[in-house]
């Protein structure tokens, strides 16, 4: 299969999807091309579901094989697009039970807690960082299973935001973290503009305690070997000094 450049090959049926744009750094979705639709996880800002229609036409599917978004959570570079996209093909949205009255526009979500770094790195703001309303048809919570891959196994990871999740694909020896974990110049390391960063550290360890090989990550290029242990070594490149 001929892919484009922004569409990356992880493993049979998972590939990995790179939103254009320097509005955040290397912006990732990802498509699990099934026998029976596909599914989503995360749909990057406002305007990128040309982006996705494209990567389902790469990868020799239609919009209408849509059968179910997952959002890792609420954040509009990763919910910004789940309302358009959702419509398609009235693909199933979940989310984490936690975030998922953010997603839906009924109240708003937490701001992040900036340390010193990464306040040189991103303005203050009073300004939620979620995108357009869209419904949630399944809040999920630790430990639920979704019936692609095998069977997707939910995982909480709060930190980034209340009600983070990723995504373990045990058959194909993946994880999708979301943004509890990012790459960076080829680093593996702790999610950025976390609401509450001593949780974010516990799910960087749930994380790496999977043993998954194969790690994608909301930001930054894929791991694709040994990816549990360069979780586990993950660094808080942005924490306070001492």
């Amino acid at each position: 299969m001929a892919l484009p450049d922004f569409v990356a090959e992880l493993s049979a049926s998972l590939f990995g999807v790179r939103i254009p744009g320097d509005r955040a750094h290397l912006l990732n979705c990802y498509l699990w091309v099934g026998e029976d639709g596909v599914t989503l996880i995360d749909t990057g800002w406002p305007d990128s579901a040309p982006v996705i229609a494209e990567a389902l036409t790469a990868v020799g599917r239609t919009r209408g094989d849509l059968t179910r978004i997952v959002l890792t959570h609420f954040h509009e570079d990763h919910a910004g697009s789940a309302a358009e996209i959702a419509g398609w093909s009235g693909a199933e949205v979940v989310a984490g039970a936690a975030d998922a009255d953010y997603v839906r526009g009924e109240s708003p979500g937490p701001l992040p807690r900036l340390t010193v770094r990464e306040s040189a790195i991103r303005p203050e703001t009073d300004l939620p960082p979620h995108g357009p309303p869209c419904r949630v048809d399944r809040a999920v919570a630790d430990g639920d299973v979704l019936d692609f891959a095998g069977g997707a196994q939910i995982l909480e990871v709060p930190g980034h935001t209340p009600g983070s999740i990723a995504v373990h694909l045990p058959a194909a020896g993946a994880v999708l973290t979301g943004d509890a974990i990012a790459e960076f110049d080829g680093r593996v390391i702790l999610g950025v503009f976390n609401t509450d960063r001593p949780a974010a550290l516990r799910s960087q360890a749930r994380l790496a305690a999977l043993g998954a090989e194969i790690a994608g990550f909301g930001h930054g290029e894929a791991v694709l070997t040994r990816a549990h242990r360069r979780i586990a070594e993950a660094v808080d490149v942005f924490a306070d000094p001492d």
